[in-house]
């Protein structure tokens, strides 16, 4: 027998593995990250750092760098996510327009734009000007009459087909992870699984420009959702660009968070209510550090907007206003209601979209997205044109809604019957009657509710770039401005009423229709996706009104309530677990009592664990039991007959190891004997050298007993962000938890089928 003293020689050889080799530590696709190893990666790379910074000049330079290297990535994504978001803001202004005419005098300018420069447009009739042509006066010389309208009508559907196909048909061929509105991936991303591609530069660049047409081609579905997607491309992007975010996953999911919250703030122009939305609705893993890199990123993304100014008026939306009247405490009963509509909205919304989902997934209709596409917009301009409030830019539609009535206002909403012998300063105008405008608009504002109910449940989910914000808001404001008429109309003819008695007088200014919009907006946009604190803040820093937080407050916590009385999940938890994530959401309650026995596998009369031994297996034998089976990873034991366990090994780390000792160590063959310990077996003289792998062993795999009761192996999968976790009985090995059969678990207890869960 030869001791371990007589293979000193080759010792430099057998621990090649002390250098890190290509590839190691990296995942595959569909797989869920270890956090714990990358937590330690991370402290690792640190200490070593730190360690040589003290070492030279240049080292300590370094050191800074690294340290930078986050607020540069914080800059950088703010940077480009504002300088998008307005770009998309522009071309979506312009390709709005087109549908209905062009700019004569520069064909690349949106209707107002073109008006803008006209010197014979006048304030009263400032929506028409000579430079703006409608396609019935550019192609036959006529404004008015049935064939004009006809034609325009004809020519408003054809550029909504030509923009829906383009964008069908872009996502389809370059980049099939460009539909839907992302955030269900993001979310599941951010909690440790790995889609490839999902947040690729392909992936940004269709989205951004397919954003564009599907928001023109007047769908019912918004840019909101979509630009936190296009957001954390940007911040995939730029963390692979530097080494400490490229080569670390749980750190790459700090940056990502960050960007989430950019991208809100480009798309509400909420800075505060985009980390806000980050920390409550999409990361999993939020350290205090990434508060302040989210909040650094969103405040440059929105100053990067603020200066490209794409709506012309300063600010970062379309539909910011401000209210100069207060809201009084009777108020509050509607305000409630409009909680109420909102919260079973939601609920209608979540069964309905997720019913047509799971139809489009299992029947042959899935087979024909660019169909659907196709007759889904068809259908959708051919009924909203005739409607001027479902003609117009979702965006534009909410603006008007929320816009308080003022002296200069043009809308058919504010057509009231003036008294003439009012003298009242122009920004302080009394409650009035309705006049036949109003009457108009509220017919064609209920007709527009049922349209925009009706299509937004089959038009989220299509294989389009598709954000539902802006439909859910668009909906609560339709209802929120018409309860704010009918408010306003009863105080105005029952002001002697006793809830009126005391707040509003006649000649004054009580109720403000468009706070009604606002508060409508909020409650709906909360029922679908149960978010509350950062929703507040997304509307008050919309609308620059801190004194109505209480109504959104309101309303947002009542829609939540009656939401959650239906179901607990929101859309996006929804459409994850119809998608089959694996995704451990950690607002779940696990209330049953069963033990890790219960769950671990191997069960009764399933085949032993397969498991590797720490000294008497040989290459081709780890080779063979990798070829057979297709789990991530397997425990080490002292022996099969002891089971005792010393570690846990990677089945991706095994595969690069032995492929790499096979290219750069000579003397290792089939058989040579594979160990994990500190020094090598004894073994005969003849034998071929071995191969030592103790650097790619987890020394220190999570491991729990066999009655440790399920509902903490759940927290501590959930908390730690675990891939995996060893049961043991007093040091020997039983069996395997990993997160799949946590969630298949879960799923049983709920009366799911446990297999649904899994993606696929």
């Amino acid at each position: 027998m030869v001791n371990a003293g007589a293979m000193s020689g080759s010792g430099n050889l057998m621990d090649f593995l002390d250098e890190p080799f290509p590839d190691v530590g990296t995942y595959e696709d569909f797989h869920t990250i270890d956090w714990l190893r990358e937590k330690s990666r991370d402290t690792d790379r640190h200490r070593k750092i730190t360690s040589k910074s003290k070492e030279s000049i240049w080292e300590f330079i370094k050191s800074l760098l690294d340290a930078w290297s986050g607020w540069v990535v914080m800059l950088l994504i703010g940077l480009l996510a504002g300088t998008l978001a307005g770009v998309i803001d522009l071309a979506v202004d312009w390709m709005t327009d087109l549908k209905e005419g062009v700019c004569l005098s520069a064909f690349w300018y949106s209707h107002e734009q073109c008006c803008w420069t006209s010197n014979e447009t006048t304030f009263e009739d400032r929506d028409k000007c000579p430079l703006w042509q409608k396609w019935s006066e550019l192609l036959v010389n006529q404004s008015e009459g049935a064939s004009a309208y006809i034609l325009n009508y004809l020519m408003y559907i054809l550029w909504a087909l030509l923009f829906a196909f383009l964008a069908v048909s872009l996502v389809r061929v370059f980049a099939p992870y460009a539909c839907g509105s992302g955030i269900p991936e993001i979310k599941t991303i951010l909690s440790g699984f790995i889609i490839r591609g999902y947040l690729g530069k392909w992936t940004l660049l269709i989205k951004t420009v397919t954003l564009v047409l599907v928001v023109s081609s007047g769908l019912s579905l918004g840019k909101e959702g979509p630009l936190v997607h296009v957001a954390c491309c940007c911040g995939n992007f730029f963390s692979s660009l530097f080494s400490k975010y490229s080569k670390n996953e749980g750190k790459r999911r700090e940056v990502l968070s960050a960007a989430a919250a950019a991208g809100v703030s480009v798309a509400f122009g909420a800075p505060i209510g985009g980390v806000l939305f980050s920390l409550e609705e999409v990361s999993y893993y939020f350290p205090l550090k990434t508060l302040w890199r989210s909040f650094f990123a969103a405040l440059v993304a929105a100053f990067t907007l603020r200066s490209i100014n794409p709506f012309g008026n300063s600010r970062l939306v379309l539909f910011y206003v401000e209210y100069h009247t207060p809201w009084y405490m009777a108020e509050l009963f509607p305000f409630i209601l409009l909680g109420v509509f909102g919260g079973l909205w939601g609920t209608l919304f979540i069964r309905c979209n997720i019913a047509w989902c799971r139809r489009r997934k299992t029947t042959r209709l899935g087979k024909y997205p660019v169909l659907e596409v196709i007759v889904v917009t068809a259908i959708t301009a051919i009924v909203a044109y005739p409607n001027p409030y479902t003609r117009q830019s979702t965006s534009e539609l909410i603006s008007e809604l929320f816009n308080d009535c003022g002296a200069l206002e043009s809308s058919q909403l504010c057509d009231y019957i003036n008294d003439p012998n009012m003298t009242r300063p122009v920004d302080d105008i009394p409650d009035r009657p309705a006049g036949v405008g109003v009457y108009t608009a509220m017919w064609q504002l209920a007709l527009a509710l049922i349209f925009k109910i009706v299509v937004t449940i089959f038009t989220f989910g299509m294989k389009i770039p598709s954000g539902l914000f802006i439909p859910s808001m668009a909906v609560g404001a339709i209802a929120g401005r018409m309860v704010g008429i009918g408010v306003e109309q009863l105080a105005y003819h029952h002001h002697d009423w006793i809830i009126f008695r005391n707040w509003c007088r006649p000649g004054a200014d009580c109720v403000t229709p468009g706070l009604y919009a606002m508060v409508g907006a909020a409650a709906c946009l909360g029922g679908v996706t149960r978010m509350t604190v950062s929703l507040v803040v997304i509307m008050f820093e919309l609308t620059g009104g801190l004194e109505y937080i209480v109504p959104l407050m309101a309303a947002a916590v009542t829609s939540k309530w009656v939401a959650d009385a239906f179901g607990k999940e929101g859309i996006y938890e929804a459409h994850i677990h119809l998608n089959g994530y694996p995704f451990l959401d950690v607002k779940d309650e696990f209330t049953h009592r069963t033990l890790a026995t219960d769950v671990m596998r191997p069960r009764r009369g399933e085949p032993p664990l397969s498991v590797l031994t720490q000294d008497s297996m040989t290459v081709e034998d780890v080779e063979t039991l990798i070829k057979e089976t297709d789990y991530n990873g397997f425990p080490v034991v002292v022996s099969r007959d002891s089971e005792r366990l010393i570690g846990f090994a990677q089945r991706r780390e095994l595969i690069l190891a032995i492929k790499n000792a096979r290219q750069r160590q000579e003397g290792i063959v089939s058989n040579s004997i594979m160990y994990f310990t500190e020094e090598p077996p004894e073994l005969p003289a003849n034998s071929p050298h071995p191969l030592k792998l103790r650097r790619i062993l987890n020394l220190s795999p999570f491991t729990v007993t066999d009655h440790t009761p399920m509902e903490t192996v759940v927290d501590i999968f959930r908390k730690l962000g675990l891939r995996q976790c060893l049961v043991t009985r007093s040091g020997r090995l039983l069996g395997i938890i990993t997160k799949k059969d946590v969630l298949r678990h879960m799923a049983q207890m709920a009366n799911q089928d446990p297999e649904s869960i899994m993606f696929n």
